[in-house]
């Protein structure tokens, strides 16, 4: 009884959710024009605890929207700029001999921050690609042979150019599994675009002043595991993810042969936290199916593996998440 009285969100905690909610809405918005739903999605890593990638091609205002999620906050930030000849060293840290007393001494690198923003993170090399793979899973990295754990609020947040394949490493699946979310960015409207300009005339990005504080988002994070979510929702979740790696099983097979590999079960935890998240987002306190429709591409896109023959046929894995999650019956 009393872990389930612990896990209820009380009325108090609901608003403060709700106001901290609103804050960072309310700035993103005032800074980025459009692009909701990278908005949402950057929000949900928020409160998730998760990282995410955004792709689109340049001048999309991707990381001109990951600093203003993080310049809302007073925590703290790290840029890496991703090339070919970056070294896991320059990312991690490294040690450095100290003559005057003859030891060697530990020199942490930039992702020792709360929010890295690794920028066009396709054209840095696999074995720096690998290196963020401790740093992502485990929170922590090791130097010299020592764990040197990461901070308690610590989100990846990468962007990449997916139409540039010069000088670009393809990102491995077991990396891109590590991304809660992909969110793919779009072109502005006509309209949108006019805004833009208007907003740049009034120097709308020059305040980067902070609204909240670091341990307003660990409450977020607080919040967001205590949302209740049922057990047919949980299994509605399962079945849809189950559904991606038979899909010869659930959707026809003028679809289904597209598939070459399915998800795995970091798909079926990111549905159960991003669901959460967005049942926070809406003022409600426990999930609901819609909730786990509401981020299905952007928690699958990167996870369904397609072959050849979808990219020749222009199938998108849009089209087949679509396909798939229609044919689970909903609670």
């Amino acid at each position: 009884m009393n872990n389930e009285k612990n896990n209820t969100i009380t009325e108090q905690e609901l608003a403060r959710s709700n106001d901290i909610i609103q804050k960072l809405n309310q700035y993103y918005q005032d800074r980025i024009v459009g692009q909701k739903n990278l908005g949402v999605a950057l929000l949900t890593s928020l409160m998730a605890g998760g990282h995410i990638l955004l792709e689109s091609v340049p001048g999309l205002a991707k990381t001109t929207a990951a600093k203003v999620m993080t310049d809302a906050l007073a925590g703290s930030f790290s840029r890496i700029q991703c090339t070919p000849d970056l070294l896991p060293s320059d990312i991690i840290g490294t040690q450095i001999f100290n003559y005057s007393n003859n030891t060697f001494e530990t020199k942490t690198g930039p992702v020792f921050a709360n929010f890295v923003l690794l920028d066009e993170i396709n054209r840095s090399s696999a074995k720096t690609q690998s290196a963020m793979l401790e740093a992502m899973q485990e929170r922590q990295v090791t130097i010299g042979g020592k764990i040197y754990p990461l901070p308690e609020v610590f989100i990846v947040i990468a962007t990449q150019n997916p139409i540039e394949q010069e000088g670009t490493y393809v990102l491995a699946e077991a990396q891109l599994d590590r991304f809660l979310l992909k969110e793919k960015v779009q072109y502005p409207t006509v309209e949108e675009e006019v805004e833009i300009l208007n907003r740049l005339e009034k120097d709308v990005f020059s305040n980067t002043d902070s609204i909240l504080r670091i341990e307003d988002i660990t409450f977020l994070q607080e919040m967001t595991k205590k949302v209740y979510i049922d057990d047919s929702i949980k299994r509605y979740i399962a079945n849809i993810v189950l559904a991606t790696r038979y899909p010869h099983n659930y959707i026809h097979s003028s679809l289904a042969d597209y598939i070459n590999l399915g998800a795995s079960t970091r798909a079926t935890i990111a549905f159960m936290e991003c669901s959460k998240a967005i049942a926070l987002m809406m003022g409600r306190t426990y999930v609901t199916p819609d909730d786990v429709k509401y981020l299905r591409y952007s928690v699958l896109r990167h996870r369904i593996s397609l072959n050849f023959s979808a990219l020749a046929d222009n199938v998108s894995v849009e089209q087949i998440i679509d396909a798939i999650v229609g044919v689970i019956p909903t609670p």
